[in-house]
This record gives structure tokens, C-alpha cells and sequence, in this order.
């Protein structure tokens, strides 16, 4: 994981911002998430990107922060994105 190519994280950086874009646009999306949650993106046409989070996960872990995962097509970023947005229940 040390050797991360620059241009997969640029790619991460702006996919996270227009997901955080997207959450705050939608009004009751924000009551429906828990409070204080760990955002791991999941973009189905990127595996670089979405190994990247996955791995970072791996690492890190949310610090005890409930994970909320959100699957996107980045083709789809500039228009009318629409993630699928889930939290994993314990079973």
C-alpha cells in the first residue's frame, strides 16, 4: 500500500468530495445515517480506488465509528449521480 499512485488517490479525493456533495444536497439523507459515521467508498468501475478503501479500512478500521459504505459509478459523477449508500448490520 505504500506505493499508491498519486493520480488513484486525486481520484479518491474528488470521488469523496462529490459523495459528501451528494449527501448534504439531500435533505433527509443525513437523519438516516448514524451519527459520527466512517465513509468507505465503494466505486464499482474504479478497483483501484476501491481496493485503496478497502485496504485503508483493513488498516485503520473506523476507530470504533459506525461504517457506512456508499457504491457509485464514477461515470456518473457529473451527471445525475446516485450512490447506494448502506450500513453493514451486525449478524
Amino acid at each position: 500500500m505504500a506505493n499508491i499512485k498519486a493520480e488513484v488517490v486525486e481520484r479518491n479525493v474528488r470521488l469523496t468530495g462529490e459523495i459528501i456533495k451528494y449527501i448534504m444536497n439531500d435533505p433527509g439523507m443525513l437523519d438516516v445515517l448514524p451519527e459520527n459515521f466512517e465513509l468507505v467508498l465503494l466505486p464499482e468501475d474504479d478497483p483501484e480506488v476501491r481496493m485503496l478503501n478497502l485496504d485503508l479500512l483493513d488498516k485503520y478500521g473506523s476507530e470504533g465509528k459506525p461504517i457506512v459504505f456508499a457504491r457509485v459509478n464514477t461515470h456518473m459523477i457529473d451527471s445525475h449521480m446516485k450512490p447506494s449508500i448502506f450500513i453493514p448490520v451486525a449478524v
